[in-house]
């Protein structure tokens, strides 16, 4: 086959139009080969002679989009010095676009005999690994371009591509679980009728199903174990594997952009599916394993593990940044999502042994032109020394709040002793994150996430049931935070499922009206439940898929209905810290931005923040002053609220506090479902906060009368004189 000397640069597989160009990156390497596949895997091997700044290229003017390929890299093997190249073994290519077909955990994909791990096996893996994709890189998008949603005005959706949409009975069957149903206009639809303006896709990063779990009968359903960094996983394509799940995913894109909502990828760059010295050998371990994995310094047979999955990334060494950096530029300008939420990202500030803010990877992202404009949301912690690392990520990155998690179910659970710390989570957590200069908007707050028990489970057990898992139910967190409401499971008690309804409305309602970014988890604004599974890791299957023909439709209403009211109201979601002054007021003096109400009406003093059997508390949300444009362009300031909480088990009455701060109040939520009216209620009046339920309190204003601009009124009104002249 005619081959021409090629390019270094870009990495991968790169059809131009007319050929393809491909370059691999390998320091250790002595010799590589370019392997072509056909439909029948009969391979044709290409010696890669050129190679400039260790990099291997050469152009195959032949060579079209569909093109199955692979590396194998000849060089040094001594895995106690960390050399572990083998011919034998079949590569995918790091910066592959696309990939085809699955391993079969054959005795081949490894680099020892089973069973002594300091062997060499050189049995061929080809018949037995994924191949490489070469892809089309034309697309019309048909003028799409970046949402750019602000933070303060963002609804972030965590979810499964399969899971949302397998048993969606509009989606069609063909589309069911696949890019093309994330995007049907049937799911489209109910997003927008939450008022979602992102949708966090759990990893789509090309990833490989673990061979002990295949063995139980499961599978790796969440995806957290990636081999391709660039390419969407095959498997949640309609289409058939041949670089035609690029397109799909474009096309999904492009019409989730269409209908206002952004998309944000979980990306998992902090180690491979590759795992420890036992794992396979199916890319960077053959191609050059010391650069791309951070190795133990006393016997280099072995991974550094800081993230429980055997093996962490080398984010010290420049071609693994390059390879990460690559692969987020290629996300945003080729496939245009809107923003990563990165997985462990405590992993990436590793650069040498403890978590560094000031690392070559944040550096990176910093000066980056184009990464550094999207949005990106760190998960904060990883499980090495010093791992948890909430508050502590640079300006320009916002954070999964674990401690906004752990305080509103603590709160809401009637736990002693929160009442202080709830009053800082759901105001946006200034104490974690002012001091560096961030905005409220750095707070990603959620309540559930993919990992824990979901939001109906969460009020339906006291202990999580993980028996299908295979591990003896000793898998996944034990201390969940989670009331059962007296009860563990389902019931038939009438009073018992009251109570779980109003709290996962406690819940959802404190979640939206925090100050913050929302993320809700799939599913939750519809009860969907996991029978009291809290690691769903392994289960691709009924239990962990939406249920969309037994949603709780009540539930979406109110989930929807607070959603618009948050949208609506800038009080909701500040762009700055609350500084609550003056603290003590004088006569005539404004009120402040925030005042803190104990059941009297009368500000909170410190020592009742102290009391540990605190459990209700009122907030007044001032509105005066606080200006954005309506949907119109006009400028808008909006109104005050009053929000009162009572965690506790029993009926608590307040009142309304004095009229300096409004004259009257309407109630527009109420999660014990008892009181919303119209109805103006005075200040210093009484109100009764149910037990276990929050009340949303609005400034009354008398409806406004719009201006009619119609034809007949303009009739009307000129019809006892003549019609008024016009200057010329």
């Amino acid at each position: 086959m005619e081959t021409w000397p090629g390019s270094a640069y870009p990495l991968g597989a790169t059809y131009d139009g007319s050929g393809t160009n491909f370059a691999l990156f390998s320091e250790i390497a002595d010799r590589v080969e370019l392997c072509l596949f056909d439909d029948e895997r009969n391979e044709t091997r290409i010696v890669m002679r050129e190679v400039h700044a260790f990099i291997w290229h050469c152009y195959v003017p032949e060579i079209q989009p569909g093109q199955r390929y692979g590396y194998r890299v000849h060089g040094p093997w001594d895995p106690a010095e960390g050399l572990r190249c083998n011919p034998n073994k079949l590569l995918l290519d790091p910066y592959a676009k696309a990939t085809s077909g699955t391993i079969d955990w054959d005795q081949s994909l490894f680099s020892y005999n089973f069973g002594d791990p300091d062997s060499r096996n050189d049995d061929d893996s080809a018949p037995h690994t994924m191949l490489s994709v070469v892809t089309n890189p034309f697309f019309d998008w048909n003028g799409d371009r970046p949402l750019r949603i602000p933070y303060g005005e963002s609804l972030i959706y965590e979810a499964h591509v399969k899971g949302l949409t397998q048993l969606h009975p509009d989606v069609p069957e063909s589309m069911r679980g696949t890019y093309a149903g994330v995007a049907h206009p049937a799911v489209i639809e109910h997003l927008q009728r939450l008022g979602v303006t992102a949708i966090e896709l759990m990893p789509v990063h090309q990833f490989i199903n673990d061979g002990l779990l295949q063995e139980k009968g499961l599978s790796n359903y969440w995806g957290y174990n990636t081999i391709g960094f660039f390419a969407p996983h095959c498997d949640y394509a309609s289409t058939v594997d041949t670089g035609q799940q690029v397109q799909e995913f474009k096309a999904m894109v492009r019409d989730l952009h269409e209908a206002g909502i952004e998309v944000i990828l979980d990306v998992v760059y902090n180690h491979t599916a590759e795992g420890n010295h036992l794992g396979p050998t199916l890319s960077f371990k053959g191609i050059d394993n010391e650069t791309y994995y951070r190795l133990e310094e006393d016997d280099k047979r072995y991974y550094t593990d800081y993230t429980g999955t055997g093996n962490s990334l080398n984010v010290r060494q420049p071609h693994s940044l390059q390879l990460i950096m690559d692969s987020l530029r290629y996300w945003v300008t080729e496939m245009h999502v809107d923003g990563f939420r990165f997985d462990l990202a405590a992993t990436l500030a590793r650069e040498f042994y403890d978590v560094d803010r000031l690392s070559s990877f944040f550096e990176l992202v910093q000066q980056d032109p184009v990464v550094s404009q999207v949005k990106l949301i760190a998960e904060p912690w990883d499980i090495g020394p010093g791992g948890y690392q909430v508050g502590n990520f640079p300006a320009q990155w916002t954070e999964w709040n674990g401690q906004y998690r752990d305080t509103v179910r603590d709160f809401w659970r009637g736990e002693p002793s929160t009442l202080g710390e709830f009053a800082s989570r759901i105001t946006g957590s200034a104490d974690l994150y002012e001091h560096s200069g961030r905005l409220p908007v750095a707070s990603i707050n959620f309540v559930t996430a993919h990992d824990g028990f979901t939001l109906r489970d969460l009020v339906s057990y006291n202990e999580k049931h993980n028996e299908a898992n295979g591990e003896d139910n000793n898998d996944g967190e034990s201390h969940n935070r989670s009331w059962n409401c007296g009860v563990e499971g389902p019931t038939d008690d009438p009073e018992v499922l009251t109570l779980r309804a109003r709290q996962q409305r406690n819940f959802l309602a404190t979640l939206l009206l925090s100050q913050g970014v929302p993320m809700i988890c799939h599913g939750d604004e519809m009860g969907r439940t996991q029978q009291g599974n809290n690691n769903g890791y392994a289960q691709d299957s009924e239990l962990t898929w939406m249920h969309w023909d037994e949603a709780d439709q009540p539930l979406v209403a109110f989930t929807a209905a607070v959603s618009r009211l948050r949208r609506e109201h800038p009080v909701f979601r500040r762009s700055r810290f609350f500084n609550g002054r003056p603290v003590r007021r004088g006569a005539g003096e404004p009120v402040p931005d925030i005042e803190w109400l104990g059941p009297e009406g009368e500000p909170m003093q410190p020592e009742d923040w102290d009391e540990k059997t605190a459990y209700t508390v009122g907030v007044f949300l001032n509105g005066y002053g606080i200006r954005e444009r309506d949907a119109r362009g006009r400028r808008v300031t909006d109104v005050s609220f009053l929000v009162y909480f009572n965690a506790s088990g029993e009926d608590v009455e307040v009142t309304l506090p004095p009229e300096e701060y409004s004259a009257q109040w309407e109630i527009v939520v109420d999660t014990a479902g008892e009181e919303v009216d119209a109805v103006a209620r005075p200040a210093g009046a009484r109100q009764t906060v149910a037990a276990r339920s929050l009340v949303v309190m609005r400034q009354w204003a008398e409806p406004e009368t719009e201006p009619d601009y119609s034809v007949a009124a303009s009739l009307a009104a000129n019809a006892t004189g003549p019609l008024p002249m016009v200057e010329r």
